[in-house]
C-alpha cells in the first residue's frame, strides 16, 4: 500500500436503538420540566446531516427570574444548611448514574455536536462523570482545602457552557458550585443543548432538591439575563473571548464574582531531539481529531529548523490517513463542524490564510455533500503577524512555523493575545523545564497533549480568561474565603 492510499474499513456504526430523545424539551426549573413564558422552541440540529434532533424552549427574562427565585429559595432552605457529607451523597449519586448511562449520553452527545463517537465515548462522559466523582469527595472536606480560611458558599451562580464540550463542561461548572453548597442556573450552548437536558432527568432521578439545578435553554439574550440578574452572586462562563469581555463590562461595579474560560492559540513545539513519530501523532491528536474544536486545540506549531521537512512530510503523510465521515462511525478520526455558522468562519479563515500569502495542504479526501465538513487542513510559509496564526479559528486548521534557537521559539510562542495552553516535545528535561516556566501559558503539556484530569486546574492568562477550574483551585471561585 502507497503513502497516500488509506485502509478500506468496512462501516462499524455505532447503535442508536438504545436512546431515549423526545421530540420537546422544556426549561428544567424547580425540579421540574417546565415550558418556557412565551412558548417559543428553536431547533437543535445533527451537523453531520442537517436533520432536526428536537426543539428546545427559549428562556426569556421571565423564566431567568423563575430560575433565579427557585434557586434562591433551595440554597437559602435546603442546599447551604445542609451538611457537606450529604451533598456529597448526592453529587456520587450524579456521578453514578451519569457512568451507567454513559453509552446513552455519548451517542447523543456525537449526534447534536458532531463529533467522532471515539472522542465522546472515550473522553467526554467518562470526564464528565469523573468531575461529579471527584468533587462528591470535597464536599466534606473543605476546611482542608483552605486551612485556616472559612469556606462560605455563595448563593445562586449562573453558568454558561459552550458547544465544543457540552456535558464536560457542564460538570466542571455544576459539581463544584454543589461541592460548596451553591445552586445554579446553567445555559447550554443553543446548538448543543440535548445532552444538558439528558443530565436534568438524571438530577431528577437523583432526587437532587428542586431548584438546587436548573437548566434554561435559549441563545444569547438568554445568557445576558443569567449574566445581568441581580441576585446572582458568581457567574461561571466557557466561550469567546469577545463575549467574556462583555461578561467583565456588565458585571463592574457590582459584587459578583467570576471565572472566565476563554479563547486559545496554543503553540506546539517541536525540538529536533524529540521522539519526531510521537510528535507528529500528538499533533494530529490536537487539532484534527477534535475538529479544532478545542479552546486549547494545539493550532500554532513550531518546529525547529533541522526537522522541519521531516516533520512537515510526516504530518502530511498522517494526515492523508485520516477518515473524514459520519460521527457515529467508530472508524472516523474527523466528524462534522458544529454549524454552519462555525463552518464559513472556517473557511473565511482559510481563504484568508490563502490570501496572506501561505502554502495550504489539504488531504485528498471525499467530504458528504450533506451536513457541515471541512477538511484538515495546514498553511506553511507563514508569519507571526498573519491573523491565521493570531487569531483563534476553531477549526481544524494548523499553522507551521519554524525556529532555530530555544530563547525564539518562547518569544514567538508567547506573541500572541492568548495565554491558555502549549505543549512541547522533547527527550531533554531541561527545555522542558525553560519553556514550561518562561511561556505565558495556564497549562502546558510535555510530550503529550489534550490531557486532563479532574485533580488538574485549568486556565489561562491574558485574553484567554480569568480564574482556573478544575481541582482545588476550581473550589475557589464558588467560596468566599474568609
Amino acid at each position: 500500500m502507497s503513502k497516500k492510499q488509506k485502509w478500506e474499513y468496512s462501516p462499524a456504526l455505532e447503535g442508536t436503538d438504545h436512546i431515549q430523545l423526545k421530540k420537546q424539551y422544556d426549561l428544567f426549573i424547580n425540579g421540574k420540566f417546565t415550558p418556557g413564558a412565551e412558548g417559543k422552541y428553536f431547533s437543535t440540529v445533527n451537523p453531520a446531516n442537517e436533520e432536526k434532533i428536537a426543539e428546545v424552549a427559549e428562556a426569556n427574562q421571565k423564566d431567568i427570574n423563575f430560575a433565579v427565585e427557585s434557586a434562591q429559595k433551595a440554597y437559602d432552605n435546603t442546599w447551604s444548611k445542609m451538611p457537606g457529607k450529604e451533598r456529597g451523597k448526592y453529587i456520587f449519586r450524579i456521578a453514578r448514574l451519569l457512568q451507567e448511562r454513559a453509552r446513552e449520553f455519548s451517542v447523543i452527545e456525537t449526534i447534536d455536536g458532531g463529533k467522532p463517537i471515539r472522542e465522546s465515548r472515550d473522553v467526554d462522559i467518562p470526564l464528565a462523570s469523573a468531575h461529579f466523582f471527584y468533587y462528591a469527595g470535597w464536599a466534606d472536606k473543605l476546611e482542608y482545602a483552605f486551612p485556616g480560611k472559612q469556606a462560605n458558599s455563595l448563593g445562586v451562580t449562573g453558568q454558561i457552557i459552550p458547544w465544543n464540550f457540552p456535558l464536560l463542561m457542564a460538570s466542571w461548572k455544576i459539581a463544584p458550585a454543589l461541592a460548596t453548597g451553591n445552586t445554579v442556573v446553567l445555559k447550554p450552548a443553543e446548538t448543543t443543548p440535548l445532552t444538558a437536558m439528558k443530565l436534568a432527568e438524571i438530577i431528577q432521578e437523583a432526587d437532587l432538591p428542586p431548584g438546587v439545578v436548573n437548566i434554561v435553554t435559549g441563545a444569547g439574550d438568554t445568557g445576558k439575563a443569567i449574566v445581568n440578574h441581580p441576585d446572582i452572586k458568581k457567574i461561571a462562563f466557557t466561550g469567546s473571548t469577545e463575549v467574556g469581555k462583555y461578561i467583565m463590562k456588565s458585571i463592574a461595579g457590582t459584587d459578583k464574582k467570576y471565572t472566565l474560560e476563554l479563547g486559545g492559540k496554543a503553540a506546539n513545539i517541536i525540538f529536533e531531539d524529540a521522539s519526531i513519530d510521537q510528535a507528529v501523532e500528538g499533533i494530529i491528536n490536537s487539532i484534527f481529531f477534535n475538529q479544532g474544536h478545542v479552546c486549547c486545540a494545539g493550532s500554532r506549531l513550531y518546529v525547529q529548523e533541522s526537522v522541519a521537512e521531516e516533520v512537515i512530510q510526516k504530518l502530511r503523510n498522517r494526515m492523508s490517513s485520516l477518515i473524514v465521515g459520519n460521527p457515529l462511525d467508530k472508524n472516523t478520526d474527523i466528524g462534522a463542524i458544529n454549524s454552519k455558522m462555525q463552518l464559513d468562519k472556517i473557511k473565511m479563515y482559510v481563504d484568508l490564510g490563502k490570501e496572506e500569502g501561505g502554502n495550504i495542504y489539504q488531504p485528498s479526501c471525499s467530504l458528504p455533500k450533506k451536513g457541515f465538513w471541512h477538511a484538515p487542513t495546514i498553511f506553511t510559509d507563514v508569519s507571526q503577524s498573519n491573523r491565521i496564526i493570531q487569531e483563534e479559528i476553531f477549526g481544524p486548521v494548523l499553522g507551521i512555523q519554524t525556529f532555530r534557537t530555544v530563547d525564539e521559539v518562547i518569544a514567538k510562542a508567547n506573541n500572541t493575545a492568548y495565554g491558555l495552553s502549549g505543549g512541547v516535545w522533547t527527550d531533554k528535561g531541561s527545555k522542558i523545564f525553560k519553556v514550561t516556566k518562561d511561556i505565558r501559558a495556564g497549562v502546558i503539556w510535555a510530550n503529550t497533549f489534550n490531557k486532563f484530569d479532574p485533580a488538574s486546574p485549568f486556565g489561562g492568562y491574558k485574553e484567554s480568561g480569568v480564574g482556573s477550574e478544575g481541582g482545588i483551585e476550581g473550589l475557589r471561585g464558588y467560596l468566599d474565603l474568609a
